[in-house]
């Protein structure tokens, strides 16, 4: 996957389109992102323990990777990646200003 974990990533389609956030967990298994404050949805928890309180919790869901872009931190625009060679490793590139990802 092209998206790592702290990246700032855009919403490009869906209920949350155009909303920006951190990704906080990557699921390569299934290609899907949780992104902090972005597909919010509310669960039902049940007390478990004795003292603990039930309710009704916002949690942030998985979306797919493929509905996200990557916001580059020097032009601020939604880009693609790539990839290019420097000293043997590969280091991540924005498709449309050419600076180096971190």
């Amino acid at each position: 996957m092209k998206i790592k974990k702290g990246d700032k990533v855009q919403v490009l389609s869906g209920n949350d389109k155009g909303k920006t956030g951190e990704v906080m967990s990557v699921i390569p298994k299934t290609n899907k992102v949780i992104i902090k404050g972005v597909n919010i949805r509310k669960k039902h928890v049940k007390p478990r323990k004795q003292g603990e309180e039930g309710g009704i919790i916002s949690v942030e869901c998985a979306i797919p990777a493929a509905k996200v872009n990557v916001v580059c931190s020097k032009c601020g625009k939604a880009t693609r990646i790539g990839y290019v060679m420097e000293k043997d490793e590969k280091v991540r590139v924005c498709k449309k200003c050419g600076a180096k990802l971190k």
